[in-house]
């Protein structure tokens, strides 16, 4: 989760700079400026201020995989032999080391963490399984892996204007 470094005010121009380039990272400052109806260099400030202020954090750009590489996508549940602050610690850090799991969430219920992870194929999947759930330092008792046959709907960017603002 990132760090607040400070607060601006986010008024209707600054919601609108955010909901557009949250969906349009690549948008150029003179298109953003048109939609949120600022000059360019109004609206160049104002993008400035909120990197500043740290609500953006960060860019990426979403790729088509199956045009670009061999691929298997799975979501992997960890189970961890105690849950307690010193274990989930250790596993955060240990997990972190691998970029096969680009996504891992703390969650509630029966396992711990869920994780998204892109490997080249099952074998190289199961040897990343076996590699972390044999790592003593990650603490893991249990892990349950469920293959990805197809995308249906697929991560849009968040939902933003039907959520309620902090400030609102």
């Amino acid at each position: 989760m990132a760090r607040h470094k400070n607060n601006i005010k986010l008024d209707a121009i600054n919601k609108k700079i955010l909901s557009i380039t949250h969906l349009q990272s690549d948008i150029s400052n003179q298109d953003l400026a048109d939609k949120v109806g600022l000059s360019p260099s109004a609206c160049f400030q104002r993008v400035k201020a909120l990197k500043d202020a740290g609500y953006f954090v960060s860019f990426h750009t979403d790729l088509d995989l199956n045009r670009l590489v061999e691929h298997l996508l799975a979501y992997v549940e960890f189970t961890l032999e105690n849950n307690n602050l010193d274990n989930r610690r250790a596993f955060e850090a240990e997990i972190n080391k691998y970029p096969e799991f680009m996504d891992c969430l703390r969650i509630t219920g029966d396992t711990d963490y869920i994780a998204f992870t892109c490997c080249s194929n099952t074998q190289s999947l199961n040897m990343l399984i076996d590699e972390i759930s044999s790592n003593e330092k990650a603490k893991i008792k249990t892990v349950k892996t469920r293959i990805i046959l197809e995308r249906s709907k697929w991560y849009l960017g968040y939902p933003l204007e039907k959520l309620k603002w902090v400030d609102d």
